[in-house]
């Protein structure tokens, strides 16, 4: 039987990684499957891991329509017996609802990877359907650390490397850059403990730096 399978994790859990390990793994077996991708750090078009992996991709956006795109190559006879859909926090609750359709009507498995919050702490759209609509949910288990060693749960946006907390949900950066100041939108993980207190690597190192009395 088909599944709809959420994958969640933070950012740098290896979210990509697992993505295309999956697709492997699918089509060693025979089958063939699509892979959509979206707001790669490699570009349009790309699915890529931080490992330097990296293959083809449908890039989708918020006009794609999934139920449609399978019609579609189906139609003309092409197989399609999975999808893998990497960043899929961004898609829209109607995008989830295809997914499910597929998983329903078509028999078509759909693993789904993504982050479940913003920088704010609140659901993305599409995490938050998930979650209800999924099969099963898979929390990765490669974990994340904070830059104080702790497990990290929560991801933060900096600029220049201090964390920030308002702004549009969705703004593309990296979080190749969050510990150098300097460099623009960027992205941390950090604990819970320090995503409360607003302190990103920089900011910790700043902290380390200053008089003992003005911490108090």
């Amino acid at each position: 039987m088909a599944e709809l399978v959420f994958f969640a994790g933070t950012m740098d859990s290896g979210k990509s990684t697992l993505a295309l390990q999956m697709d492997y793994n699918y089509r060693r077996r025979g089958l063939e499957g699509l892979i959509f991708s979206r707001n790669d750090r490699a570009g349009l078009g790309v699915l890529s891991s931080r490992l330097g992996l990296a293959v083809a991709a449908v890039e989708a956006d918020d006009a794609t329509d999934f139920w449609q795109e399978v019609v579609d190559r189906r139609t003309h006879g092409r197989r399609v017996d999975y999808l893998v859909c990497d960043e899929a926090q961004f898609y829209s609750e109607d995008q989830v609802g295809q997914l499910a359709r597929l998983v329903d009507d078509m028999d078509v498995d759909v693993f789904a990877f993504g982050i479940t919050t913003d920088f704010r702490t609140r659901l993305f759209p599409g995490s938050a359907r998930l979650l209800e609509l999924a099969d099963r949910v898979e929390q990765i288990q490669v974990e994340t650390l904070c830059w104080c060693g702790r497990r990290a749960t929560h991801n933060a946006r900096t600029v220049d490397g201090r964390m920030v907390t308002e702004g549009e949900q969705v703004v593309v950066g990296d979080t190749e850059a969050e510990t150098a100041p300097g460099a623009g939108v960027g992205y941390e993980v950090l604990c819970r403990r320090h995503h409360v207190r607003r302190m990103t690597a920089v900011v910790a190192g700043a902290v380390e730096l200053s008089p003992p009395t003005l911490l108090e």
